[in-house]
């Protein structure tokens, strides 16, 4: 059997209601199960891009993204593994106040994490963490274990290729245009 790793799987499509459920069903079908998900417009206007990771194997996410890829909504749909991209999460933490102060200086918990304060009230202090999931994860179970978390979030990764320099669908599109003869 095929070892089961982390793909991330980029969508271009138009903003098409209820697309984001035909993806999901396709994932389903498969028994893949969706990690994360973020879906935003793309740097071309008019195209959104879906960030999906999942772990599995390479025979069952090429045949996920191939199916996905037939989609008459979808323009392109692609599979990369982490050295193919740069990426990022974002993590929210909910801080008691009272409970962050005791621990004497925050700025050690701020610098080791390079984290940043969003707000802060009497009552709770809200930080940001940018990074991967290791390092998100382990600011979470810093302050879970020394003081407790009130409230966490964290996002669906955001990715992009480290190959050449515009969205990898610009290439396609732009070879699209020259062959039906249209001028941008």
């Amino acid at each position: 059997m095929e070892e089961r790793i982390l793909y991330t799987i980029t969508i271009f499509s138009e903003n098409t209601v209820g697309l984001l459920n035909q993806v999901t069903i396709i994932f389903t079908r498969r028994g893949v199960n969706i990690e994360t998900l973020s879906v935003s417009p793309s740097a071309i206007e008019g195209i959104h891009k879906f960030t999906i990771t999942a772990f599995s194997d390479k025979d069952s996410i090429t045949k996920i993204v191939k199916q996905i890829d037939k989609r008459v909504d979808i323009v392109k749909a692609y599979y990369n593994i982490d050295e193919d991209l740069v990426f990022q999460e974002i993590a929210l933490y909910k801080l008691s106040t009272s409970k962050l102060l005791s621990l004497g200086s925050i700025e050690d918990i701020i610098r080791r994490y390079n984290a940043r304060i969003l707000d802060m009230t009497d009552i709770w202090v809200t930080l940001e963490k940018t990074g991967h999931y290791e390092e998100t994860q382990a600011l979470f179970e810093e302050l879970s274990k020394k003081i407790g978390v009130l409230q966490f979030i964290r996002s669906g990764r955001i990715a992009i290729t480290k190959t050449s320099g515009e969205e990898r669908i610009g290439d396609m599109l732009a070879a699209m245009e020259e062959k039906l003869g249209i001028k941008s």
